[in-house]
């Protein structure tokens, strides 16, 4: 199976699993007197359009380079991931609106049965998260690694409201509002959420340097060419699911410039085939001093 084809079904189920969640959660908050679990439907409502922004970002990724693309499209990725943290941040002001609106508004106590509900939503969510992020190691996908962050962040609004009703029934009337703070709260970890997701794909669009793990395995499989002497600059930069670099690889001066050409193909072939990550390598030749 290739890589666009194991994010695609980690996304697929990302989305049934919302969808399904979504109803859950706006049935069992709207019966059980739970603006918390109100609040968990709405993200997870949320969390269906950014799975399919994520799905048609891994798809467009994943087309072969073009005339008015000779980098491939892999930059795509990032920008659905900004899109996706637009989401999240969206949901999280609109349920910290209305958790405001909720605190000074009288209203019964959550039902003690939306507890049961809570606690299988949360074991859902980051088992969830897990397979997600697992899948997007596997795969290299920021888009599919900012879905799996939505996993998680769920499954933190679901153990928020889970406090926030347990409180709310432990201490009786009076404290029904309990169950909005929760939501409130949830806000809070739904936004420092955003920001881990955001912050590694900015480095990926600015082409930021976090790549010293890749750089010394491109070092490494340069010196078992023949010709190769050694390795000077090696930039990395991150496209999609795969990676570019751009080496400077010493060799004799007093070779050939036909030599000197064989043997950069030969390190380019070498390095595609013993790092398959990378999609894109280019070989500037330095003679030796």
């Amino acid at each position: 199976m290739t890589n666009e084809e194991t994010a695609v079904r980690a996304t697929y189920f990302g989305i049934a699993g919302n969808t399904a969640l979504a109803l859950l959660k706006g049935a069992a908050g709207y019966f059980g007197n739970s603006y918390a679990l109100v609040a968990d439907a709405i993200e997870s409502t949320a969390d269906i359009f950014s799975s399919l922004l994520v799905l048609l970002g891994i798809r467009y990724a994943n087309r072969p380079a073009d005339e008015n693309h000779p980098y491939g499209h892999g930059r795509i990725e990032p920008l659905v991931t900004f899109l996706v943290v637009g989401f999240l941040m969206t949901s999280a002001t609109i349920i910290a609106y209305e958790s405001i609106q909720n605190i000074g508004t009288p209203h019964a106590l959550p039902k003690a049965w939306t507890l049961l509900v809570l606690g299988g939503i949360i074991a859902w969510k980051e088992w969830s998260f897990r397979t997600v992020m697992k899948k997007a190691e596997q795969t290299n996908s920021s888009a599919l690694k900012a879905d799996a962050w939505h996993h998680r962040s769920d499954a933190l609004t679901s153990v928020a409201a889970f406090l926030g009703i347990s409180f709310a029934l432990l201490m009786g009337p009076g404290y029904e509002a309990a169950d909005d703070w929760a939501a409130l709260l949830a806000t809070g970890l739904i936004f420092y959420n955003s920001y881990r997701i955001f912050r590694p794909a900015l480095g990926e669009i600015l082409d930021e340097n976090v790549h010293d793990d890749l750089v010394a395995d491109i070092r490494r499989v340069a010196l078992t060419v023949d010709g190769v002497l050694g390795t000077e600059k090696c930039f990395v930069r991150k496209a999609g699911m795969s990676y570019q670099t751009d080496l400077h690889a010493t060799v004799s001066g007093d070779i050939s410039v036909r030599r000197g050409h064989e043997i950069a193909h030969e390190l380019q072939a070498r390095l595609q085939q013993e790092l398959p990550q990378l999609s894109h390598v280019l070989i500037h030749v330095e003679p030796q001093e």
